[in-house]
């Protein structure tokens, strides 16, 4: 693997570390906000939620910018985005002003997650596209470590303004990010395939393979270029009977993630660990193994993606799910406590392994080079707005229900998915984004 495709991969997946940080940081700065400006539940709920409701419309609309100006523009975008919203936190002098900054910020995360994933896709060879891509999925779990131990630095030494400190700070990486995005060329697909600049794409296929004769490089062009007129030719809209496989895979990839209830034990792990008895400090602490292990399991599962493949990984996360969950379930059903944590770890271990590596890379790999923004857009909507249902019935489900009926629902759910993965799921490891067409018959 070229040196500079792997810098243009890191550049790219950056956006996903910029996108873990800023969802947590406000976990430090919450509390703070609601006494300082003294909200009500209602909006200080409203000011919590703002970034994902910019999350949820970013993801819907990610695709057009992307399509329309090019990889390289909608990259630069999200990071001015952060910017804004990194700076308007920090110095917001009302709600409103927080609010704004904090939607503003979302729709970075919205975005990020449709064109970073696409971008690498489209300029990593596939022998390693899938590691590169998933490094987009490390980079959030490393942001998310990083959030917090910014946070618990700044707390102790920020003083009265810490919680300004600790979201302004977000700044930094930001602009580090979009100062690198100037680096990255376009996309050669996009060149070819939308822009029909050949000389252009082949430029920028010289610089990913360097090592190739021009004859292959012309053959490559050929190959991108016959893909697009086969889609102008048979000129149908998204969505189509045509790509009923790949728009199926994308729904239901984001589906069955944010259905092994992964959002609720992210967010609700010290409460989940208070019901099985454990003091709130003992909590706490359990909380931040799961960020720990929720980082190094992702590492494994980015070692593993390209030796095993995405339909290998999605089986042994399925597995690994329906065993975590199930005995969770049992856990709180006959009271032996003592093990949910130990479960809880390995939940987050099979998620880190199985879907949570796989979701960015199977979606941006499914679709033909002239929907692939708009069906990255698709999967990353349908994410999101599952991730904010589940943070949002997540408490009354527990409240109304016993927890372990909730885990037994989410383990029903896996085994649902483990269906689907035998049932529907290709390999895509090691094969052409063009020759991945024919794979789904998408002629």
């Amino acid at each position: 693997m070229k040196y500079r495709i792997f810098l243009w991969s890191i550049t790219s997946a950056l956006a996903g570390f910029l996108f873990g940080f800023d969802t947590v940081v406000i976990s430090g700065a919450e509390q703070k906000i609601q006494s300082l400006w003294g909200l009500s539940a209602g909006m200080h709920g409203l000011a919590m939620g703002s970034a994902l409701y910019g999350t949820v419309l970013g993801s819907l609309l990610g695709g057009w910018p992307t399509d329309r100006f090019g990889r390289k523009p909608a990259l630069l975008f999200i990071g001015v985005l952060y910017i804004l919203s990194a700076v308007g936190c920090g110095f917001a002098n009302g709600v409103g002003m927080f609010i704004a900054a904090r939607f503003i910020g979302g729709l970075g995360i919205g975005i990020s997650t449709v064109a970073a994933p696409l971008y690498i896709s489209e300029i990593a060879p596939p022998a390693y596209r899938g590691r590169l891509a998933g490094m987009f999925q490390f980079n959030i779990v490393f942001g998310i470590v990083v959030s917090f131990a910014s946070n618990a630095l700044i707390a102790k030494f920020g003083g009265e303004d810490a919680w300004r400190w600790m979201l302004g700070i977000a700044a930094v990486p930001s602009l580090i990010y979009t100062v690198m995005c100037f680096g990255l060329p376009e996309s050669p697909r996009w060149l070819i395939g939308r822009k029909g600049d050949r000389a252009a794409g082949i430029k920028v296929l010289k610089l990913i393979e360097p090592d190739f004769p021009q004859e292959r490089l012309d053959a490559h062009a050929d190959e991108i270029l016959a893909a697009a007129r086969a889609e102008k030719t048979v000129a149908s809209g998204f969505w189509s009977w045509r790509l009923r496989v790949p728009i199926f895979l994308a729904i239901l990839v984001a589906f069955f993630n944010q259905l092994s209830g992964i959002n609720a034990v992210l967010y609700f792990a010290p409460r989940i660990f208070e019901m099985t008895g454990l003091g709130k400090e003992a909590a706490l602490l359990q909380s931040v193994g799961i960020g720990v292990t929720n980082l190094i399991f992702t590492f494994v599962g980015l070692w593993l993606i390209d030796r095993l493949g995405r339909r290998t990984l999605l089986y042994i996360g399925s597995f690994g799910y329906i065993i975590s969950l199930g005995l969770t379930a049992w856990a709180f059903f006959s009271e032996h406590f003592a093990i949910v944590p130990a479960c809880i770890f390995a939940f987050i271990a099979a998620h880190a392994i199985g879907q949570g590596t796989v979701i960015w890379v199977l979606i941006s790999e499914i679709f033909p080079n002239r929907h692939r923004a708009e069906g990255q857009a698709l999967g990353s909507f349908t994410h999101w707005v599952f991730a904010a249902l589940l943070t949002t019935f997540f408490p009354k489900m527990v409240t109304s229900f016993a927890p372990g009926y909730v885990f037994l629902f989410f383990c029903g759910m896996m085994v649902l998915q483990l269906i689907w993965v035998k049932l529907m799921v290709p390999e895509t490891k090691g094969i052409s984004l063009e020759e991945m067409q024919h794979k789904l018959g998408i002629e």
